[in-house]
C-alpha cells in the first residue's frame, strides 16, 4: 500500500513519476471514475475563470491540457499555456487533436517560469492535493497572476458526513484502485489517490490558504456528492 502522507522531496519525485507512468491511460480512466462528469467540471471551470478572446491563461498541472483546450473551446481566440512537470503527460496531450492550439512548458507549480503579472487566468486541476506546499504554489499563482485575475481550482475532497459516504469510500478504496490498476498496470498510483483525498483538506479549509495567499471573492461549488470541489478567487487589483 502506498503512503499517501509523504512529504516534501519525496512526495514531489513520487508524484511527478506516478503521473508520468500512468500518462497514456489517464484520460480513460479519469472518465470512467467520474462517470463522464469531468468534462462538466471542465466546462465550470472555464466559465469561471471569465476569459474574453484577448485573455491569457495558464493552465497549471495540466496533465494532458483538458482544461487548456476546455478554454480554446470555449472562448476562441484566448492564448493558453499548459503547463505541467510531469513531461510524459503534456506529450500525451500535444498529441490530441487540439494539441497545436495551446503552448505548452514545463513548470513546477512552486517555482512557476513565468513573470510576475502575467496571466488573467490561472486554472488548474488537481494540483494541490499533490503538492509539497499549498501556500507556496498558492503564492506562486498570485504572483503571474494580473491585477482582478482569477484563479480557478478543481480538485478531489474528503467525502462529507453523509448516509453514503460508507459507499463512496467503497469506491474509493476498491473500486479506483481496482479499475485503475486493471487499465493502467499501475495500481499503487490508484490506490494513492484515494488515500490522498482523504487526507486533503475540507473546501472550507482550502478557502482559507486560497485568502491567506492575498486572493479575494473566494468561493467554491462542490459536485459528485461532496468529493469534489471548485474553487475559485481573484487577486486584488
Amino acid at each position: 500500500m502506498v503512503n499517501a502522507t509523504l512529504n516534501g522531496q519525496e512526495k514531489y519525485e513520487y508524484v511527478k513519476g506516478m503521473f508520468g507512468r500512468i500518462a497514456e491511460t489517464y484520460d480513460l480512466i479519469n472518465f470512467l471514475m467520474t462517470a463522464g462528469q469531468d468534462s462538466a467540471w471542465r466546462r465550470f471551470v472555464i466559465e469561471r475563470a471569465n476569459l474574453t478572446a484577448d485573455s491569457t491563461v495558464l493552465d497549471i498541472a495540466s496533465g494532458t491540457g483538458d482544461i487548456a483546450f476546455e478554454a480554446v473551446r470555449q472562448v476562441p481566440g484566448v492564448q493558453a499555456v499548459a503547463a505541467d512537470f510531469a513531461l510524459p503527460m503534456m506529450h500525451v496531450g500535444q498529441q490530441r487533436e487540439m494539441g497545436s492550439k495551446v503552448a505548452w512548458s514545463g513548470a513546477d507549480a512552486m517555482n512557476l517560469p513565468f513573470d510576475t503579472n502575467t496571466f488573467d487566468a490561472v486554472t488548474a486541476g488537481y494540483l494541490l492535493r499533490n503538492v509539497p506546499d499549498i501556500p507556496k504554489s498558492l503564492q506562486e499563482i498570485h504572483r503571474v497572476l494580473r491585477p482582478g485575475g482569477r484563479f480557478v481550482v478543481l480538485d478531489s475532497s474528503p467525502p462529507p458526513p453523509s448516509l453514503i459516504r460508507p459507499f463512496i469510500n467503497i469506491h474509493l478504496h476498491y473500486v479506483i484502485p481496482t479499475l485503475g490498476g486493471f487499465i493502467s498496470g499501475q495500481q499503487d498510483a490508484y490506490q494513492y489517490l484515494p488515500q490522498s483525498t482523504q487526507l486533503f483538506k475540507t473546501p472550507e479549509e482550502l478557502v482559507k490558504l486560497i485568502e491567506g495567499a492575498g486572493f479575494h471573492q473566494v468561493d467554491f461549488k462542490t459536485f459528485m456528492f461532496g468529493t469534489i470541489a471548485i474553487h475559485w478567487g481573484e487577486k486584488p487589483r
